[in-house]
């Protein structure tokens, strides 16, 4: 279209450079060296383009030629921006090739061949006519919920010949109300990486690591207690399976504050398979202490429905909660890295040790579980209530004594419920909204406190 409607080749190179553009494009989109060919023919293109002004904007690629002295300064669509401030004197001109969607052809690699992040911005291909060792770009971001950006250009020899972005020879200089603007010594084909953010604020590595730290050490008092005071009190079987519960979700969470610890260390060396293992495991004993809330609930729920009326044993209820607390959890955990293993989006693209969300929604696998135990969990809470209020005390000491114990159990679970649900209520913003420091703050110190409400 460039050539039949502007007439703007004038050589038989820059003609087969088209036709094996075209040639590429249709019948090798799956060959491992496309993408450099691809950029490469447009910018064989560049060289031969008439030397007068020219502009062809189409809805995927605006392609311009500028003449200009000294100077250049022109915004593009209000998507790219290019100033050169110094360009040596004399009459110059410049070629612009802007690509609306080269992400489909350019993937988002890197020198360290991550897949962290993605093309945020416009390709824009830049030729003068003379070396430029001073030129500024200012893009408009495709994505604001993404964040990290750098400031890149296609090199065609990395990855032996396969072609990749690089950071050489240019720097970020500020990102400001969607704009991200960028320096370099050189001209190529520009554009900006950028990834899911993970914020880096002292005020908040600092609550977190000193609330895991208070939360570990609340949860290893706590199953001390239990340890001192578990003789006392096997005789009562609901008073027992309350109590097993305890000790499972302090165990559960104390395991899960391991592999926390665990997984923000490995994240700052950005070792993705590691990185995967340790998401697995702190999604599994995270949704291990939300299943082991909900047997308590479920304990008191059939408790009081059935109280002096025998029922499942001991040894029954038991093997149900270890069926629902680990086996659900081993489950659900299982299948999410199952189903996003294919796509490789199981953590965060930024390789931040916890379940990706921009990409495959993986984070799903602990947001819906959670979220419906605390709801059952609620709705248990009014049924037992309800219940509790109509029933007489009556003057058997045992029947007082288990009453007082589903009293406990439920003032716990309507402690324990809704806290645990804003708790990871604001979690989930933290996916959201990735840039609210307000909101990582205060999930921060909601995630320390509620093993100081359990205990």
């Amino acid at each position: 279209n460039i050539m039949e409607s502007a007439g703007i080749l004038t050589t038989d190179t820059a003609r087969k450079s088209w036709l094996n553009l075209n040639n590429e494009n249709s019948t090798n989109q799956q060959n491992k060296f496309a993408s450099s060919s691809f950029l490469r023919a447009f910018e064989g293109i560049t060289t031969s383009v008439v030397n007068q002004p020219l502009k062809i904007n189409t809805p995927h690629i605006i392609f311009t030629k500028t003449n200009f002295t000294n100077f250049f300064s022109e915004d593009f669509n209000s998507s790219v921006e290019i100033d050169i401030p110094e360009a040596g004197g004399g009459k110059q001109s410049i070629t612009v090739i802007l690509f609306a969607s080269m992400d489909i052809v350019l993937p988002a690699r890197e020198k360290a061949n991550l897949s962290s992040a993605v093309i945020n911005g416009k390709v824009a291909l830049i030729r003068p006519n003379s070396d430029i060792t001073n030129i500024s770009i200012a893009f408009d971001v495709l994505n604001d919920t993404l964040g990290n950006p750098k400031c890149v250009f296609w090199k065609f020899d990395l990855f032996d010949g396969l072609g990749g972005w690089s950071n050489d020879g240019c720097s970020f200089v500020y990102s400001i109300n969607g704009t991200v603007s960028c320096n370099c010594n050189h001209t190529t084909s520009f554009s900006i990486l950028m990834s899911p953010s993970s914020p880096d604020d002292p005020v908040l590595n600092f609550i977190t690591y000193i609330g895991v730290g208070i939360s570990m050490a609340c949860l290893v008092i706590c199953l001390i207690i239990e340890g001192i005071v578990w003789r006392k009190i096997r005789r009562n079987t609901t008073s027992y399976l309350r109590h097993v519960s305890i000790v499972n979700i302090a165990v559960s969470l104390l395991i899960a504050d391991i592999w926390f610890i665990i997984g923000a260390a490995i994240s700052k060396t950005k070792n993705p398979p590691a990185c995967t293992a340790t998401t697995f495991f702190i999604h599994f004993f995270y949704l291990a202490l939300f299943f082991w809330m909900l047997a308590s609930g479920l304990l008191l729920l059939y408790r009081t429905v059935s109280v002096f009326e025998g029922g499942l044993s001991k040894m029954s209820m038991l093997i149900i909660g270890f069926c629902l607390g680990y086996g659900a959890p081993l489950i659900i955990a299982t299948i999410t890295i199952a189903a996003t293993a294919p796509s490789n989006q199981y953590i965060r693209e930024n390789v931040v040790c916890w379940l990706n969300w921009d990409g495959s929604k993986a984070l799903l696998g602990f947001v819906i579980p959670a979220l419906m135990i605390v709801v059952i969990n609620l709705i248990i809470l009014i049924v037992v209530i309800a219940k509790l209020l109509r029933r007489r005390v009556g003057e058997n000491a045992a029947q007082a004594g288990e009453k007082h114990v589903l009293v406990v159990i439920a003032r716990s679970l309507a402690v324990l419920t809704p806290f645990f649900g804003l708790t990871w209520g604001l979690g989930v913003g933290t996916m959201v909204s990735p840039q609210n420091m307000g909101i990582h703050i205060t999930f921060a110190l909601f995630n320390s406190l509620q093993v100081t409400f359990h205990v």
